[in-house]
């Protein structure tokens, strides 16, 4: 019988065997002391001048050269395809390759093009990468599970494999879009970093000392080697937005229900107390606005029960950019949240949510302080959701194979399943959460009395993660990303700047929030990391998250999706953070 090792072995091998001779790196890959950041000129140095062209360009920008017959979609697809393959040897990213089916599609929609002098569609020759939840005929759907090789979520002799397709999926297809590749995940979806049997540990690409995040960190750490413009993910305790802050992306965490998740694998299906999300990340707001107005023109309310009828809204929009334009006497308020009570922000952290503060202080919009609803009494309710099977469904995952459960998994899996919740256990928590999230509502109009404004904040900022990026195995805190999937809100990630060890400084005067604070402080703070934690950098090397990349998430209320891309936009803009045009949508 053959092992799960050599199962795992064989599609890691029938995988890379996919990426063309010419696009294997000529020499073995430098290991992170002698090349710690793998991103711009390294990746770009074994590219064409025009590959880099097209491949450092924002997906609005492509698209203007695409939609327009400027630029061919084959050339576009094969530059992010061989940009894509580079970034898997680099940092292993990728759990799919379907590269030529992807140039025939790209052929196709050039022949389209040639015929009607139009594009197919307003994402017409736009490459898009997808987290390894997606099906996609023609290819498989692992999710990381070794069990899952040969099947279809799995099962064997469904007749779906290799045939099924999710709705987003069609939907994209019909929008013009060429799909390439599907990114790796952690075996299960809850971790916030990307390990699994198959393709191993995703790396970050601008420390590879530093996870990438996750669940869907494939997708982070390609889009952050721009191996693809942009990628949809899905997030149920952080996994869009804790790759997006940790590769230097923007990235949204809709509201459940505002885009299809029809057809999707996923991890204990039927746990609908707190919804999986999917939603993109990329190099700029305005391409999460593009993708997302274009996903909302298919109306996949028709195809998917759980998506609501919801169109674009440009009212949203056009209020908040009213208020921005520099003629209007009305002000824009947020409230600021500079910890949770419970684990305090690393240094770079806390400097990224004062640069953001700062600058809107100085064009003259109002900030309060957010003291909400204690965060640890709702990440409490959402923990027991995740939990309600006892584990049940991963186990019997690993069970199919026997494979070994990552370790970051067992911390909260453990090595088998343990009692499961009882139906009115499971009531009384969704009772909890629902008088929660009306705690949390009437604390948000409250705010009116403060902001000076005669309305409610339009948004508030906080830490997506207590520190730039998390070591290997250092990611024991999710509180800051989980409670927005406690209250269903709608949170953009703004990259903001990057680590700097000279700034960066512990307060050697550190008073903990909590035990768990405490915890985490001894066993991570920023410039005492290595003296306990010795690695293969160093023990005393103090520079671990030097230039690495340091965001925040700006929070509105539910289904605020085009007012909180508006916002997210006009700060990015202020700060400096990438930025693209709007286009129309056609």
């Amino acid at each position: 019988m053959t092992s799960w090792q050599d199962q795992a072995k064989a599609k890691r091998d029938s995988v890379n065997h996919l990426i063309p001779k010419d696009w294997l790196l000529p020499s073995k890959v430098p290991s992170s002391q002698e090349q710690r950041d793998v991103t711009g000129e390294f990746i770009g140095q074994f590219l064409s001048e025009r590959e880099v062209e097209i491949t450092e360009q924002d997906a609005v920008d492509i698209l203007e050269h695409t939609t327009t017959g400027v630029w061919s979609a084959e050339e576009v697809t094969r530059a992010f395809c061989h940009r894509a393959a580079l970034a898997h040897q680099l940092v292993s990213c990728l759990l799919e390759i379907f590269f030529d089916q992807a140039i025939d599609e790209a052929k196709k929609l050039d022949e389209y093009y040639a015929e009607h002098k139009a594009p197919i569609g307003p994402l017409h020759g736009l490459p898009v990468s997808l987290k390894d939840q997606l099906h996609v005929k023609g290819v498989e759907t692992t999710m990381g599970y070794v069990g899952w090789i040969g099947t279809f979520q799995g099962k064997k002799g469904t007749g779906r494999e290799k045939v099924f397709e999710s709705e987003l999926v069609r939907e994209l297809r019909n929008l013009g879009a060429v799909l390439y590749c599907k990114t790796s995940v952690p075996h299960t979806l809850m971790c916030g970093e990307t390990v699994n049997n198959i393709s191993g540990y995703t790396w970050n690409p601008k420390n590879r000392n530093l996870t990438c995040g996750g669940s869907s960190g494939g997708e982070g750490a390609l889009i952050g080697l721009r191996g693809s413009p942009v990628g949809f993910g899905t997030d149920i305790g952080g996994s869009i937005r804790i790759p997006a802050a940790f590769n230097g992306l923007y990235g949204i965490r809709p509201s459940s229900g505002r885009l299809p998740y029809e057809g999707m694998a996923n991890s204990m299906d039927g746990q609908n107390s707190i919804l999986s999300v999917v939603g993109p990340l990329a190099h700029s707001a305005g391409t999460l606005r593009l993708v997302i107005k274009s996903i909302l023109s298919q109306q996949p309310w028709l195809y998917d029960p759980l998506c609501f009828e919801l169109p674009w809204r440009d009212e949203q929009e056009k209020e908040v950019l009213e208020i921005t334009s520099g003629n209007s006497s009305t002000k824009l308020a947020f409230g600021v949240m500079k910890d949770d009570g419970v684990v305090t922000p690393y240094p770079p952290v806390q400097r990224a949510i004062s640069l953001v503060v700062d600058k809107l202080v100085q064009l003259g919009h109002k900030t309060i302080e957010w003291t909400p609803p204690a965060h640890k009494r709702g990440n409490e309710i959402g923990l027991k959701t995740w939990l309600y099977d006892g584990g049940v469904d991963v186990h019997e995952a690993f069970a199919l194979s026997g494979e070994d459960i990552a370790p970051q998994v067992r911390l909260t899996y453990g090595t088998e399943p343990k009692e499961q919740m009882k139906g009115s256990e499971i009531a009384a928590n969704n009772v909890h959460k629902r008088e929660y999230q009306k705690e949390y509502l009437d604390y948000c109009n409250s705010t009116k009395d403060l902001t000076g404004t005669g309305r409610p904040v339009d948004a508030f900022i906080a830490p997506l993660a207590p520190f730039p990026a998390a070591r290997p195995h250092s990611y024991t805190y999710y509180g800051y990303s989980t409670i927005i999937n406690v209250l269903d809100y709608t949170s953009v990630v703004i990259p903001v700047t990057t680590a700097n060890k000279d700034i960066d400084i512990s307060d050697q005067n550190f008073e903990p929030l909590s035990e768990q604070d405490k915890g985490i402080s001894e066993k991570c703070r920023f410039a005492a990391w290595f003296i306990d934690h010795p690695t293969d950098i160093g023990a005393d090397d103090a520079e671990m998250f030097d230039g690495a990349h340091v965001a925040v998430q700006l929070v509105g209320r539910r289904f605020q999706e085009e007012k909180v891309l508006a916002l997210a936009e006009y700060i990015g803009n202020a700060i400096g953070a990438p930025l693209a045009k709007p286009l129309p949508l056609t």
